[in-house]
């Protein structure tokens, strides 16, 4: 069972909106979907939905073109899919009658996660009476009735408080363990790196980066060192030729271009009787690895646009 996307564009008059998207989500897990405002992650999640068609690729799940409105697939939309002035409990039995569900598996699984998510009170409360946040939850609960295999999340803990946000990261874990798809997209980059396997960067429609995650940390190697330490050591830090990244509260973090340079300041500390707190090296974050790669996609696009400028000159 998989989803593949093979050199999927979509293009809206001269706007190429998504470029040649491919790749094979070949396992269940979480599969992220990144990038900046506008890079077309929400385009892309439409086509593979089959909510919009597509200029040129395919889409295949478990070896068979998508349809839209196909059974075994939720969505959870970034913009709010609910209609403001209808009940909620009658909008939930539509969205499970759309899925195929008959009445009586619907009540059943309306009442479970109405009761899981905390939102039962809600019932009879139309969309536009309901914060932001459980509006998220009804939501939530709409993209999961029917048990789908293939569920799709667009910035899932988008305006979620940190209760919330962890009752939502439950439920997703639970998804998980089911061995369900997940696709996510979210600009909150500790999200992604505490749930997925396997990302896709984008930018101005183009794939920038594509791979496992952990891989890809492990060739990026061990970049960062942060120390904490009851003593000065900055001068220590000057002398083993380390370059500061950023100091705050939680410690003093400095780019390393070899490990031998962390060992050296380490030792150096050590005779200066300055002992460490915390002395770590690390890889870099997602959140580091993404603005390096889209900086340095855009200025090779720049670059390049500017020289097809001197060309036509």
């Amino acid at each position: 069972m998989s989803l593949t996307v093979q050199n999927v564009s979509k293009t809206y008059g001269s706007f190429r909106a998504v470029d040649c998207l491919s790749f094979e989500f070949g396992h269940s897990g979480v599969f992220a979907l990144l990038g900046t405002n506008g890079a077309g992650k929400t385009t892309s999640i439409r086509i593979i939905l089959g909510m919009l068609s597509r200029d040129t690729g395919t889409v295949e799940w478990k070896g068979e073109p998508i349809k839209p409105a196909q059974g075994g697939i939720g969505y959870l939309a970034e913009d709010r899919g609910l209609y403001p002035k209808i009940d909620i409990i009658n909008q939930m039995y539509f969205f499970a009658s759309i899925k195929g569900l008959k009445k009586s598996r619907a009540k059943k699984e309306i009442d479970y996660w109405f009761e899981r998510l905390g939102i039962d009170e809600y019932r009879s409360k139309k969309a536009d009476q309901l914060s932001k946040g459980n509006q998220q939850k009804v939501q939530l609960a709409a993209a999961l009735i029917g048990d789908p295999e293939l569920i799709v999340l667009d910035e899932p803990l988008s305006g979620l408080d940190p209760i919330n946000a962890d009752l939502f990261k439950s439920v997703i874990r639970e998804e998980i363990a089911k061995d369900k798809f997940i696709i996510m997209s979210s600009h909150q980059m500790n999200i992604i790196e505490e749930f997925c396997d396997d990302i896709i960067i984008m930018n101005r429609g183009k794939t920038v980066l594509n791979g496992n995650l952990n891989k890809i940390k492990k060739e990026e190697g061990r970049v960062n060192l942060l120390v904490k330490a009851d003593g000065d050591f900055m001068g220590l830090a000057s002398e083993c030729g380390l370059s500061l990244k950023e100091n705050t509260p939680n410690g003093v973090c400095f780019t390393v271009k070899e490990e031998g340079q962390a060992h050296a300041l380490m030792k150096k500390m050590l005779e200066a009787g300055v002992l460490p707190i915390k002395f770590e090296l690390r890889e870099p974050t997602l959140n580091e690895i993404f603005i390096e790669r889209v900086e340095r996609f855009t200025e090779t696009e720049e670059n390049g646009e500017k020289g097809e400028e001197k060309n036509e000159v």
